[in-house]
């Protein structure tokens, strides 16, 4: 096992974030198995997209990318230019996109370390401009088009000047273009993008060919509902970690069901003592026990990521039997009803993993009415993370 080697990590700590590399492996290889089947170039795989923005959504961008790289991951993305200068020094070479905007003052530690951005707008050819001229480099860049997203992005009455230009100009080296959609679940606004998608780049696919202009769209549910659309690369998010991207009611959740969660949480007992029937235990006495309970202490609280919100909601595993959260979540601790369980200090319970069958990020999520990404970034405040195969 290995831990992060991150400047917040506090190692004399008895909770961790638990990340399974093997299962990380698995996940991606699922993924590339499912395109085999079901994209319609077959004997022309698109090319895999890694994103791992947000500290690759809490499991470690730094100790994930070598993995992702040994799977055939061939680019990555992140969500600015300091997340790329930071793969950037740790040895990582692949391709890198920063998917959101960049600020233009940024724009040349881009090209000094090699990373490409999103460009939709005339500032962004003016400063890049000016950058070759000064520094005889081409700023690498994905041309981002939205298709109805609104939030970044070229629109479409200005695409088509907007792109010939980039394609004419001498300045600048064009990678990609892509577009991200809003609502892969809501048909008809999927179609509606998509179609815009497909409209603004008709006219170049040949020029987009022959330059080896890397055409994308599918976001993690995308490439399992719409795998026809995969062009030349698709961009993996939360599914590589094991996570759904899809509603709980969604029957896509039944295409990836195959996937194995990445991320545990863990943590060991510090103490354990007697609740007397008739007592309460811990801020505001919301749980009293109703008759004698054995009852363990660990040291996670919500200053680590698991919301207050979930006191008296959640279960864990501890030696072979499930056991249920009792009292308030505190900023630092919390307690479980260990009764009738064989344990001791020292004892490891697991919050979240694959011995939890009942409790996972996404119940988590449904309870907090929020989606697992939130959840996997806010359990990097101050956890370790360990490393397990």
């Amino acid at each position: 096992m290995q831990n992060f080697r991150g400047t917040y990590v506090n190692k004399n700590r008895d909770a961790w974030v638990e990340i399974n590399l093997a299962n990380l492996e698995h996940n991606v290889l699922e993924i590339k198995k499912y395109l085999l089947a079901h994209c319609p170039k077959k004997n022309n795989q698109p090319d895999i997209f890694a994103v791992i923005k947000a500290d690759g959504y809490g499991h470690g961008s730094l100790m994930c990318a070598p993995v992702l790289l040994a799977c055939g991951v061939s680019e990555f993305g992140v969500a600015s230019v300091d997340e790329g200068i930071e793969l950037r020094e740790n040895k990582i070479e692949a391709p890198i996109l920063v998917l959101g905007a960049s600020p233009l003052w940024a724009l040349e530690n881009a090209i000094k370390y090699d990373i490409s951005v999103s460009i939709f707008n005339d500032e962004h050819l003016d400063v890049a401009n000016q950058l070759y001229k000064r520094l005889n480099k081409k700023l690498k860049v994905h041309i981002k088009l939205d298709t109805g997203m609104n939030r970044i992005g070229l629109g479409k009455e200005y695409a088509n000047d907007f792109i010939k230009k980039v394609l004419s100009s001498d300045f600048i080296e064009l990678k990609g273009i892509f577009t991200h959609f809003a609502d892969v679940e809501n048909k008809e606004l999927f179609e509606r993008q998509i179609n815009c998608f497909k409209n603004i780049i008709e006219p170049f696919k040949k020029e987009f060919e022959q330059s080896g202009i890397k055409v994308h769209c599918l976001n993690s549910p995308a490439i399992f509902s719409y795998p026809e659309y995969s062009y030349d690369m698709v961009r993996m998010g939360i599914i590589m970690w094991g996570l759904s991207p899809y509603s709980a009611n969604s029957k896509e959740n039944e295409k990836i069901k195959s996937m194995l969660p990445v991320m545990g949480l863990k943590a060991r007992i510090t103490n354990i003592h007697t609740l007397k029937k008739g007592d309460g235990i811990s801020y505001g006495h919301i749980y009293i026990a109703d008759e004698d309970k054995k009852v363990a202490t660990i040291p996670l609280g919500y200053a680590d990521g698991v919301a207050r919100k979930l006191s008296g909601q959640i279960t864990a595993y501890l030696n072979g039997k499930e056991i249920s959260q009792i009292g308030r979540i505190t900023m630092d601790q919390m307690m479980f009803d260990v009764s009738g369980v064989d344990c001791a200090k020292g004892d490891i319970i697991e919050l979240l993993g694959e011995n939890n069958k009942k409790d996972t990020i996404d119940t988590w999520a449904q309870k907090l009415d929020t989606i697992n990404y939130e959840l996997t970034c806010r359990l990097k405040m101050r956890l370790p993370r360990i490393y397990v195969r």
